[in-house]
């Protein structure tokens, strides 16, 4: 996205369709990592997947190369569907949402600060968090876990979220709903307000209102390093609370962190970090990089005639 202290104020229908279009793109080509990050995070102390012998995973190499020998190249794209969906819809809500909430935080003058670029930045991740983010998690992480069983219980997206629904409630798809809401708060807090700080020195710098594509990915890039490491513990709460068995195992959010810091460890707070660390990277440069294009092309459309009316 372009600097968020623009003055120039996106139409609605502009936010909503190029982070919709950057979303989709993004999760299909970043996808395998969030698929080895969850297998990490779902895989405790003593739980092993039992279609691959029973073998824990030592490593997010090891993930990729025994599911493929185990259970072919299609298995690391289980439950993409779901992802591809949510991270569509997720991101036009979230820009939409960040651009609805910058506005509101802006001065008299216009301008907005870092530090209001990253309360709005909170709002606009806790809003995707309840509106989306919630129940696309919930049901790609009970797809992947399924996976894990000898022999899975859901045949495709469809059939696994009518198969939660009847088991567990519409609930059954918002389990979790509290720790998704942290972290995709802190997530797009600490992404739009590093991004923001990162783009404002940048166009000091070289004397520009705009940046290059190149520029825009290497922020964008750097802005999704940091958020993994500031936010890694409330992801792997997350991921636990949405696995198949949560509601025998955990009372809740504050419940799953204490068990996970008792029977794992601190460092089971990190677990998972590399492969989403290579997702963030890539996630912030393709993102943010394809919003300002997408924009761009819809400016360069609009044009010939108009399309946000």
């Amino acid at each position: 996205m372009s600097s968020p202290q623009r003055k120039r104020k996106e139409p609605p229908l502009y936010t909503l369709t190029a982070g919709a279009v950057a979303g989709a793109i993004e999760s299909i080509v970043t996808y395998p990592t969030e698929y080895v990050k969850t297998q990490l995070q779902l895989q405790d102390n003593g739980a092993a997947s039992a279609r691959n012998g029973g073998v824990k995973f030592k490593g997010p190499i090891d993930v990729l190369v025994t599911t493929v020998r185990t259970q072919g190249f299609t298995a690391i794209y289980r439950g993409l569907s779901a992802l591809v969906i949510g991270t569509a819809a997720k991101a036009g809500v979230r820009f939409f949402a960040f651009d609805q909430f910058r506005d509101m935080l802006k001065d008299s003058e216009g301008k907005i600060s870092a530090g209001r670029s990253v309360l709005a930045g909170l709002g606009a991740g806790m809003t995707e968090a309840i509106l989306v983010v919630t129940p696309t998690e919930t049901i790609k992480t009970k797809l992947i876990h399924d996976g894990n069983l000898a022999v899975p219980k859901y045949q495709g997206l469809v059939h696994g979220v009518k198969s939660i629904v009847r088991a567990e409630g519409f609930g059954g798809v918002y389990r979790g709903v509290v720790p998704v809401m942290a972290r995709q708060g802190a997530n797009s807090a600490v992404r739009f307000g590093v991004y923001a700080t990162l783009s404002d020195m940048a166009k000091a710098h070289i004397g520009e209102t705009t940046l290059p594509a190149t520029h825009t990915f290497g922020i964008g890039a750097i802005a999704g390093i940091v958020t993994v490491y500031t936010t890694m513990p409330l992801d792997v709460v997350k991921t636990k609370m949405q696995g198949l068995n949560a509601r025998q195992l955990y009372r809740g959010a504050f419940d799953c962190a204490w068990k996970v810091f008792k029977n794992e460890g601190v460092l089971a707070f990190w677990k998972g970090a590399t492969p989403r660390l290579a997702r963030l990277s890539m996630s912030g440069g393709i993102i943010f990089s394809l919003y300002e294009s997408t924009i761009s092309l819809l400016h360069r459309l609009d044009d010939h005639g108009p399309i946000s009316s």
